[in-house]
């Protein structure tokens, strides 16, 4: 072997050598680093959480967990809200269902727990949206303020409400076939039984969607939906972030002021989004006819079908119940993030 060889093995050597006393070093260190962590698991916690790793992911990760919180919560509000948006579809007159009367309907089908039929979907969609909206949101909303206090400027409205929008639109995108199956399982007792899938759980709904129709149709709705979701996201976050914040100024306590901006945030997000949320409803729960056709071509038509077939108000048609179902969605989400975001400062 030449003097050169000789000089690369020998250093390889000592390399590999050393990469194993590293190791061997950082495993006997590990019982010791446990033991630490189980006398003082405060510090242990408290250093993980501050770990630059971590601190990128939290906002994502209380989003994902206060959004979960929240549509276990409002579940059966939701069930309630797409069986009034679809009830009629086609027809202009005829019996105007109440939330009382759809309640009534679906319990005296089936069981009470079927206010719970779809839940699996929801949990899904708000671990991939919520996680997704509430983490860009607070990502762009401290990389703004960074750059605002550099320049001695403070956030305005405009610029939350921009990070409202692109959040909203970019975790709807991702969220849309957990959300199409959300639909299509609470659609599914509308139909004639032996029409129905009978969807055992949204991995189930996922995948007989996607043998039956295709990849592409989880994305059905999806303009809608992000549309929607902007727009909610607009009313939501935007709208609390400034209620928040001029609610400082208040006699009101923190948890006053926070109540208090939610429930604001809930009726912008509703007035807002409800007839983006009706429209991506129904182009979500379409399936092909007996022709092979879909009712609805896409947003813009099934924008002008329903308002020429069944009248403009049908788009705002159980308004009420999706205010109670965003209002408290928004409180309890905002509420716990709110909450997740102080113990883990």
């Amino acid at each position: 072997m030449s003097n050169a060889g000789s000089s690369a093995f020998e250093a390889a050597k000592r390399q590999t050598t050393n990469a194993f006393n590293s190791a061997k070093e950082s495993l006997s260190e590990a019982p010791n680093a446990m033991k630490t962590a189980a006398e003082n698991p405060s510090k242990a916690t408290n250093d993980l959480l501050h770990a630059p790793a971590m601190r990128a992911a939290l906002p994502f990760i209380n989003g994902g967990l206060a959004g979960m919180t929240a549509t276990t919560v409002i579940q059966p509000i939701d069930m309630i809200k797409v069986r009034l948006q679809l009830a009629g579809e086609g027809v202009k007159t005829g019996p105007k269902p109440t939330p009382l009367s759809v309640t009534r309907s679906i319990v005296a089908q089936g069981k009470l727990l079927d206010l719970y039929t779809g839940l699996s979907a929801g949990l899904l969609r708000q671990a991939v949206y919520t996680t997704a909206r509430l983490g860009f949101f607070d990502t762009f909303m401290k990389t703004m303020t960074a750059g605002a206090e550099q320049r001695n400027a403070k956030i305005g409205f405009k610029e939350r409400a921009g990070a409202g929008l692109a959040a909203g639109g970019l975790a709807a995108m991702v969220g849309n076939p957990a959300d199409l199956a959300l639909i299509r399982m609470q659609s599914d007792g509308l139909k004639p039984p032996a029409e129905r899938a009978h969807y055992r759980s949204v991995i189930d709904a996922l995948t007989r969607i996607s043998r039956a129709e295709g990849v592409a149709a989880l994305w059905a709705g999806c303009a809608p939906t992000v549309v929607r979701a902007m727009a909610l996201n607009f009313g939501q976050l935007a709208f609390f972030s400034e209620a928040k914040n001029r609610l400082k100024e208040s006699s009101l306590s923190s948890r006053e002021q926070t109540l208090t901006a939610s429930a604001i945030a809930g009726f912008f997000a509703s007035f807002f989004s409800l007839p983006f949320d009706f429209v991506k409803t129904r182009l979500q729960k379409q399936t092909r006819g007996p022709d092979g056709k879909l009712p609805y071509t896409g947003m813009a038509n099934c924008f002008s079908k329903v308002a020429r077939e069944e009248g403009l108000l049908r788009f705002y048609r159980g308004f009420g119940t999706y205010y109670v179902r965003i209002a408290p969605h928004a409180m309890v989400t905002l509420i716990v993030a709110d909450y997740l975001g102080f113990i883990t400062k």
